[in-house]
């Protein structure tokens, strides 16, 4: 199948709030997406991501706000324009597949309206299913399929649309890792084949790293941080997003003093005489309750000997099949978790554990917002 000529939409969201009765869902959201890009939205169950998706769908209609698609306003104060008229498709989480329908039929029920010829629409749905790998299930049905056979079929009929918006509800989400892992790069390959803009949801932060040109991220219905996924990583908005997007480990620290632009040197309260360089992300204020935030890419291992390094204990080890993940004690019932070396070190053994100042944070522990 030759990459479609597409034309992505881009998409505005201009102070969307949403509410159910007491509940605050979506806080004042404002976010744009440009033409093309693959958004991800990611945040823990009830940060709002599932209703600012449905509400660009048309399935929720917010409380307040404006939201335009294309530069078409379709949602507005005097504006609410219907889900099946937005020019969009959507990926859901639980398939939502026809079940009277076969495989083939399902795929081409988005083309049944179009200008096309029977031959183009057969030929058009044969091309699909043949690009995300069920070229021989096109007879089937729905309830003869695996969930990752399914997901297929609704990944192939929402690329059939030809619309320059697609949205994914969480679609990997009950497929095991293998599938996942597989799925998740068709769906990037083939979003981006066609050119569309995307919109996907997810509370899996490697998923979303995976995946987007540009993370957002939610909490309480409010967008705290949207940057390109190495921004997120390298330089979180605060201690949530830290948080919540992969730690190793976080610990009390004091800090000593500023050795150059944003960083400090900081001493942890199980190795005082130790210096940790670390990257302050945000202004630092007397009083401040810190904490140092570590990333596992920014911890590395080394032989007790060595004179450099905090004092560490291994007290786990797994192999991941391109080395090994450690899990270290440190200090009185604190632990590194995730800390991969190509060596292994085993159980119980003393080791020395040294941190990079690029991926090693201080800041207010209480911050979140």
């Amino acid at each position: 199948m030759t990459a479609s000529t597409t034309r992505a939409f881009g998409v505005s969201v201009r102070h969307v709030s949403k509410h159910f009765g007491d509940k605050c869902a979506l806080d004042d959201i404002n976010l744009e997406i440009a033409p093309g890009t693959f958004l991800v939205l990611l945040g823990p169950s009830g940060s709002g991501k599932t209703t600012l998706l449905r509400c660009l769908a048309g399935i929720e209609r917010p409380t307040s706000g404006v939201i335009a698609i294309d530069d078409r306003e379709v949602v507005g104060p005097r504006t609410f324009v219907a889900p099946e008229r937005r020019q969009l498709a959507m990926v859901f989480q639980d398939y939502a597949l026809w079940p009277h329908l076969s495989v083939a039929k399902n795929v081409g029920f988005p083309l049944a309206r179009t200008n096309r010829t029977a031959a183009q629409r057969a030929s058009r749905v044969g091309d699909l299913l043949e690009r995300v790998g069920i070229g021989h299930l096109g007879e089937r049905y729905p309830n003869e399929l695996s969930g990752g056979e399914q997901q297929r079929v609704a990944l192939a009929r929402a690329l059939a649309a030809e619309v320059g918006l697609i949205l994914f509800d969480e679609p990997l989400s009950n497929l095991d890792a293998d599938r996942r892992e597989q799925l998740r790069i068709e769906i990037a390959t083939l979003t981006r084949d066609v050119g569309a803009t995307a919109a996907y949801i997810t509370h899996d932060q490697s998923e979303a790293f995976a995946l987007a040109d540009q993370v957002g991220v939610l909490r309480n219905g409010r967008l705290v941080q949207l940057d390109a996924p190495e921004t997120v990583y390298r330089r979180p908005a605060n201690a949530f997003v830290a948080r919540f997007t992969g730690l190793a480990g976080e610990f009390p620290v004091g800090v000593l003093n500023a050795t150059g632009a944003q960083r400090y040197s900081v001493a942890l309260p199980f190795a005082p005489d130790e210096r940790i360089e670390a990257t302050a992300i945000e202004e630092l204020l007397p009083g401040d309750d810190l904490s140092l935030f570590v990333r596992a890419a920014g911890v590395s291992l080394a032989p007790a000997s060595e004179s450099r390094g905090v004092p560490g204990v291994i007290s786990d080890v797994a192999f991941n099949g391109r080395g090994y993940e450690h899990v270290i004690r440190v200090g009185d019932g604190m632990t590194l978790s995730k800390i991969f070396s190509s060596h292994r070190y085993n159980r119980d053994q003393a080791v020395k554990v040294c941190f990079d100042a690029s991926t090693c944070f201080v800041m207010n522990r209480g911050k979140v917002d």
